[in-house]
């Protein structure tokens, strides 16, 4: 299919989704039916946020999954993994009736041909880096469009963001090497470690999976990396040496060039910065040295859609980029505030890997100097927990209160050799202000009588322990925002 960067391959078509409430299914709804496809599909009955945005935008669902739903009018069926083609009716249909199917990562890839497509990878901040550039097109006014794995406020509270199809931007994911289904004109790499253990077998498979992903970029192609992170540095020699025609551009601390970030200051709900290619002055009102690095990558890409945009970059774009950047509000479950009550701020937060969980309690302890950090982690996956133990029993340090639970096993593992007690034991020893809980309800309990005026408290992980942080705030009379 060749590049184009109108709606023509879509308009009319007839396109249903299986899974259509998940974050990123319902994305793909929007973005199909503002590129003219006539979009429908299934999910359970379970209500989520999605819900609304499905029915604001006059998209159809059947909460049930039927054969019934699927006859020979339909052009296309599109998929989450949780929907398997072996048992789900619907896809059975499909197949039965010869209609084209593809996963949620293969449909990704079919909207990256007809655009300019920018892919957002990394083990960690895929989703605020992808939402960052959003921010900044929207200031700029491109005619993009952008994919992000979370809610984001800037948007509305969708994950897209649909300003024209010239250009496109997505979060994309290295688990089961998903991301070598798009089609990316540059690609951003956050940072390279292993994670995703019950698919990876060691460090260097995952480079080698990053490494095929840059291969699929054209001649003239672009790799935007974190110049701070090993694991990427490896990942772009690697490229840098069998593509040399490829443009590699660094940012971080100790890159050279446009994408430098120097004079980072961090204090109570503001960090401030300095890049190369802007002004001083600029400024995050999330927290944390990674979300620096995350605001650095987004300003290299929007830096190279306006070079192809319009041939170069105008000086009035940096006062309009450092407003964006400060306003920026983050996503959904990414450093989200929930609520305040009683002096007690409630957030929620989706780290789920050492790295991630370590840097994102260092920030808080900077941003919200002078207050307990009260952390609730739930471990996500049998897997991880046991690769990645000794690091996650380091993680907690810059905590004042860790609370654990049992592991949250998902439907890709249901039981391991390692438990949440496990880890539990071996924070423990280095963090005496450690308290397990199996059930999250258990812990609500224990978290009304424990925390005070001043504390804030994060529910952590890639579990359902959010509900914990919500039904405490609740049950203290709070409001969630």
């Amino acid at each position: 299919m060749p590049k184009d960067p109108g709606k023509a391959i879509y308009a009319g078509k007839k396109i249903f989704l299986v899974g259509i409430k998940g974050t990123g299914m319902s994305a793909l709804a929007e973005l199909l039916s503002d590129r003219g496809a006539v979009v429908s599909g299934s999910d359970t009955p379970e209500k989520f946020y999605t819900d609304e945005i499905l029915d604001r935008l006059g998209i159809r669902y059947r909460e049930s999954f039927e054969a019934a739903h699927i006859d020979g009018s339909i052009d296309l069926v599109a998929h989450s993994a949780a929907y398997s083609r072996e048992t789900c009716p619907e896809l059975l249909a499909a197949t039965s009736l010869g209609i084209p199917l593809y996963s949620y990562p293969q449909m990704l890839g079919e909207l990256s041909r007809g655009c300019d497509a920018t892919g957002i990878a990394g083990v960690h901040g895929k989703s605020t880096t992808t939402a960052l550039t959003g921010a900044l097109i929207k200031a700029m006014g491109l005619p993009a469009s952008v994919l992000v794995g979370a809610a984001v406020p800037a948007f509305g509270y969708r994950s897209t963001l649909t300003l024209g199809a010239e250009f496109f931007v997505a979060e994309t994911c290295e688990y089961r090497r998903h991301f070598l289904s798009f089609h990316p004109d540059r690609i951003v790499i956050t940072n390279v470690e292993l994670d995703h253990t019950d698919f990876f077998s060691g460090t260097e498979d995952v480079e080698e999976a990053f490494v095929a992903y840059g291969q699929r970029l054209p001649p003239d192609g672009e790799v935007i990396y974190c110049a701070d992170d090993p694991g990427a540095v490896r990942v772009v020699k690697k490229l840098g040496e069998s593509r040399p025609g490829l443009s590699l551009v660094p940012y971080g601390l100790t890159a050279t060039g446009e994408f430098r970030v120097t004079d980072v200051h961090q204090s109570q709900g503001k960090t401030e910065f300095t890049l190369g290619a802007l002004p001083p002055g600029l400024a995050l009102r999330i927290p944390g040295l990674h979300n620096v690095l995350n605001a650095a990558a987004a300003v290299a890409v929007i830096f190279s859609l306006l070079r192809k945009k319009h041939g170069g970059v105008e000086d009035a774009a940096a006062g309009v980029i450092a407003g964006a950047l400060e306003s920026f509000a983050g996503c959904r479950r990414r450093s989200e505030i929930v609520g305040e009550r009683n002096g007690i701020l409630f957030l929620d937060d989706y780290a789920h890997h050492p790295t991630a969980v370590s840097k994102t309690i260092a920030g808080y302890r900077v941003f919200y100097p002078g207050r307990r950090i009260v952390v609730d982690f739930m471990p996500h996956l049998y897997s991880r927990t046991k690769d990645l133990f000794d690091g996650f029993v380091a993680a907690f340090d810059d905590a004042d209160v860790v609370i654990l639970h049992g592991i949250y096993a998902s439907a890709r593992e249901k039981s391991g050799k390692v438990t949440g007690a496990d880890l539990f034991r071996e924070v423990k020893k280095r963090h005496p202000r450690t308290f397990y809980f199996e059930k999250i309800e258990e812990a609500e309990g224990f978290c009304r009588e424990l925390l005070a005026p001043g504390d804030v408290f994060i529910t952590m992980g890639a579990g359902d322990n959010w509900k914990l942080g919500r039904a405490v705030l609740e049950n203290t009379g709070a409001k969630s925002d």
